[in-house]
Formats: structure tokens, C-alpha cells, sequence
């Protein structure tokens, strides 16, 4: 089965099937409607069976729940898989990263890009966190680790929030690693203890690992299919 990729962030969209892919830029007024129209243009002539689109928002067993403060609107009740002509599933984009990433035990992820993203993988059980919503110094901490904290605060300081909040989450999740994802990972130097950088195909991974779910009962040896949790 080949599954398509859409990687939805705030400044690229990154479309892929298997190794071959291209990216596109994204805009505060990006619509559904717009990122289809794109997709089906970059990815007209690739063979693929299925979709996967990690959205930068929260997510529900029926899509999009929230409008992205990112994008433009009307990404809640749009109905992708009648736009796309194909079977669509739909989860968080920090998660999507997140399932690629993940390589055993406990895993946390941190998503620094325009905002923050986080997830919490364990025994290919994924939980999509909202540890950007945390109270921290005088806001939240999505204040303090996003881009615009950055471009306000320098590297420097942005760094040393990074070393200081990112040990805490991991061991507040109780977490064996900290996979670190996002457009700014690779600013992050040196990295915190316990603590390994994401890869740029981890949300291809993750959205191809998508496709493997299946239900299983709680009291018998985990498999190796997912389960998503939304």
C-alpha cells in the first residue's frame, strides 16, 4: 500500500510518497481548499492508495476540531477524502512526527517549530500532549520555546530555556528519551541529557506508519501494529 504524506506546518507543507517528495510554502491565509488544490497539482502523476495529513491543531476521530492559528479557517468539517479522491486519516502533526520517530519504550516528543508541539509514545501508543499550554514564568511555555520567543529573545536565551524546561518534561512523563522535532531541533546545542534530535522524515514515516493500526486487548503482549489515540 503506498500512502501519501501531507505534513501541514506553519511556514512548509511537505508532501511525500515513500523517499520521493517536494514541499511547498504555507501561509496564515492557507485554506483546506488551497492546500488541496496544491497537493493534487505537485502529486497528480504519483501512485498512492491512501493519505495521511498531519494538521498543526488538535484532532478528533473526525478531524480537525479547532481552526489553526497558523492558517486560514475552514479546516473544521472539510471533508478530505471527497477533495482528495482518496481515504484520508487525519491526526495532530506533532504526533504524526512523534509515531516516525519513535524507536521502543517511553518516548517524548517536542516539537519546536512556530509554535510547540509534544506527544508521548509508549508501546506503539501514541498520545498527542498540549505541553505548550503549561504555565510557565509569566504565560505558557509555548511564550517562551516558540519562533516568535526566539526572534524575540535570541538564541541564547531561547537555548537555555530549551536546557532548562526539556529535562523536567521528560522526567515528569516518565519518559526513557526526548526526541527533539520541529524546524528549530537543529538549533538546540548541546542537546539535553537523554535527548536525540528527529529526523526530516519522521513525519513521512509516521504517516506511513499510520496505515498499520489495529485494535488489541489490553491484557495480551503488544504487537506491532499502532494504535493512535486522538
Amino acid at each position: 500500500m503506498d500512502v501519501l504524506v501531507i505534513d501541514i506546518g506553519g511556514s512548509t507543507i511537505k508532501v511525500a510518497v515513500a523517499k520521493d517528495g517536494t514541499q511547498f510554502d504555507s501561509s496564515p491565509d492557507l485554506r483546506p481548499e488551497d492546500l488541496v488544490k496544491t497537493v493534487l497539482g505537485v502529486a497528480g502523476d504519483w501512485q498512492y492508495d491512501v493519505i495521511s495529513i498531519g494538521f498543526p491543531g488538535k484532532v478528533t476521530a473526525e478531524g480537525p476540531a479547532a481552526e489553526p492559528g497558523n492558517l486560514g479557517t475552514g479546516w473544521v468539517g472539510f471533508d478530505y477524502e471527497h477533495a482528495l479522491g482518496k481515504p484520508v486519516r487525519v491526526i495532530n502533526d506533532a504526533l504524526m512526527q512523534a509515531v516516525g520517530a519513535y524507536e521502543g519504550g517511553r518516548m517524548l516528543f517536542l516539537g519546536l517549530g512556530t509554535g510547540v508541539g509534544s506527544a508521548l509514545v509508549t508501546e506503539r501508543v501514541a498520545v498527542p500532549l498540549e505541553l505548550g499550554d503549561l504555565p510557565y514564568r509569566d504565560s505558557i511555555l509555548t511564550d517562551s520555546l516558540g519562533r516568535d520567543a526566539l526572534e524575540r529573545d535570541g538564541l541564547d536565551r531561547w537555548r537555555r530555556t530549551v536546557l532548562e524546561v526539556a529535562p523536567s518534561l521528560r522526567r515528569a512523563c516518565l519518559a526513557d528519551y526526548l526526541v527533539l522535532g520541529g524546524g528549530n531541533a537543529a538549533r538546540v546545542d548541546p542537546l539535553p541529557p537523554d535527548t536525540r534530535r528527529g529526523g526530516n522524515d519522521d513525519a513521512i514515516v509516521g504517516g506511513t506508519r499510520l496505515w498499520r493500526e489495529i485494535v488489541e486487548p489490553h491484557d495480551r503482549q503488544p504487537s506491532r501494529f499502532w494504535r493512535v489515540m486522538p
